[in-house]
């Protein structure tokens, strides 16, 4: 019983609310509150303020979750490893990705490994800003952004090229920019990081690093769109070649200032800060860098 209620209470924290958990669960709200009740007497402690409004995490509450995921993880596994045997994998995992990527190579790998696992769930969650992994209990999450947050586990799945391009379309009205600075002159279309303008784009590398502010009239926190616009003609964009190389193969768009390229960006997988993660997301962060690593 003890597990079921941790279980629940993690459910309380993830889904926001004592409500939510319990539309989620199927359980009555009189339930819910009763059986949190329960563990905090359990540990004699208090694990949720709780308002009319919302409720947040004591520090023993936090303390708890990061706990938690990693003990029920651990027994959901041994379970499996009994019942199923010591290749078998079960479980849900839940997974934060950029729009891009996430529709597609996230998206594609992630068919390829319920086929092979069954017995595995995944929810896929897109986003192309800041994310609080812990908080909204994530897994995994697949970022090619700085990391802001130190305490969180980082495994490096390989670095992205970054490209300046355009539609031809573009061009042909526009003008081709032979400088960075010629930007400056252009229609840039600039992508939005939760409060952060991504408008400072970087250029070249050591001593001939420098960096353009560029404007244009689109701006939007969606990466497909950004890339929808382009093909579109509407403006210049800076993107990893995982999303658009296959647009550069194409000649849907083009490659501009190559001999002046942004310098490759980390592309990162983040892990919460526990001291182990389950099979299940170790073997899909597996498979996730494979893929990285090897895409054209």
């Amino acid at each position: 019983m003890l597990l079921d209620n941790i279980s629940l209470f993690l459910q309380i924290v993830e889904k926001g609310s004592l409500a939510a958990a319990s539309r989620e669960t199927g359980l009555s709200s009189t339930t819910v509150s009763e059986r949190l009740a329960a563990l905090e007497g359990h540990f004699g402690v208090v694990l949720l303020n709780r308002t009319t409004r919302a409720i947040s995490l004591t520090d023993e509450g936090r303390a708890l979750v990061d706990g938690a995921r990693q003990v029920l993880g651990e027994v959901e596994d041994l379970e499996t490893r009994i019942r199923l045997g010591a290749e078998s994998l079960s479980g849900p995992i839940r997974i934060s990705a950029p729009f891009d990527i996430g529709r597609s190579i996230v998206a594609e790998e992630v068919d390829h490994f319920l086929a092979e696992h069954p017995a595995i769930s995944v929810e896929l969650a897109f986003s192309d800003g800041y994310v609080d992994i812990v908080g909204e209990g994530f897994d995994l999450a697949v970022r090619s952004a700085p990391v802001t947050d130190s305490s969180l586990r980082v495994r490096i799945a390989g670095h992205t090229k970054r490209m300046i391009c355009a539609a031809p379309t573009y061009l042909r009205k526009h003008g081709t920019p032979e400088t960075p600075a010629d930007l400056a002159q252009h229609n840039c279309i600039v992508m939005r990081f939760g409060a952060e303008l991504h408008n400072a784009w970087p250029f070249g590398d050591g001593a001939n690093q420098q960096t353009v502010t560029v404007r244009g009239d689109r701006v939007t926190n969606d990466g497909v769109l950004v890339r929808q616009w382009a093909l579109s003609g509407y403006g210049i964009i800076l993107k990893a070649e995982l999303d658009i190389g296959q647009d550069i193969r194409d000649g849907t768009l083009v490659e501009l200032l190559a001999d002046q390229a942004p310098p490759p960006t980390p592309l990162q997988l983040l892990f919460p800060p526990s001291r182990a993660q389950p099979r299940r997301v170790r073997a899909l962060a597996d498979r996730l860098v494979t893929r990285f690593q090897n895409v054209g």
